[in-house]
């Protein structure tokens, strides 16, 4: 099961899921208000709500204990479904993830506190906020094309809207809540951090490694915020050592 985060979609899982399906069988989806899924103005999609979708979509797939790879955001959401919904998982990878305080950005905290502004720039304005903030995760190169996909959700009405309401929604409450239960994770864990994240600093990602000790602990060399599309050929080597149920506990 793979969990996308912010501002993502389940696409960009889409260099390492034929790889995964050719061993596992995958699911993904595009969690409410990202990618093609609904963007309603009254909709919310705090963590909490994500969370809770997350083991609801375990459910509709009849997914007792899956393998889980989380990436950003994916990492609350499903710490959220294991900790507090009561999800068990086989094997967790947690990489580059949202997952205890603090988190987000002065520029985060900005567009929450003033999102009716943002939601009346010029189109061609918005666009360069966007492709902005996503070049702002990535240190290498990605296809043209997988940039543009990426981009491309959010800008439509409903995705602008729904662009700037996950900037007000943002609440590390949604964190705290889980950081304190780290140490009843059940199951083996690896932890994955492109070192060079302009996002989540390193020292985030052996913060996290500190509350949850049993975990592996892995650093990807001159990798950013999004390896998965950064350096599909190195995520795929790493995750299929782990999964593996010969891999390493």
């Amino acid at each position: 099961m793979l969990a996308h985060g912010w501002p993502w979609s389940s696409f960009s899982w889409h260099r390492i899921i034929p790889d995964l399906a050719r061993r596992y069988r995958v699911h993904w989806y595009d969690m409410p208000g990202y990618g093609r899924s609904d963007k309603a103005a009254e909709q919310r999609t705090s963590l909490d709500v994500q969370g809770k979708v997350f083991a609801e979509m375990l459910a509709h797939w009849h997914l007792e204990r899956p393998m889980v790879v989380a990436h950003d955001f994916g990492g609350a959401t499903t710490l959220r479904a294991h900790l507090l919904h009561g999800c068990d998982f086989e094997r967790y990878v947690l990489m580059n993830v949202v997952a205890m305080r603090p988190w987000g950005s002065e520029f985060f905290d900005h567009v929450g506190r003033h999102v009716d502004a943002f939601l009346g720039l010029p189109s061609h304005i918005h666009r360069a906020v966007v492709e902005a903030y996503i070049k702002g995760a990535i240190v290498n190169d990605i296809d043209s094309g997988d940039f543009e996909k990426l981009v491309e959700p959010w800008l439509a009405e409903e995705g602008r809207g729904s662009f700037y309401r996950q900037f007000a929604q943002a609440d590390e409450k949604y964190t705290a809540e889980v950081e304190q239960v780290f140490g009843n994770i059940t199951c083996p864990v690896k932890i994955i951090c492109g070192k060079d994240d302009p996002w989540i600093p390193l020292e985030r990602g052996k913060a996290l490694h500190a509350l949850i000790p049993r975990a592996s602990f892995e650093t990807l060399p001159g990798v950013g915020h999004l390896p998965q599309l950064e350096a599909p050929a190195l995520v795929l080597e790493r995750l299929n050592a782990f999964l593996s149920r010969d891999g390493e506990d």
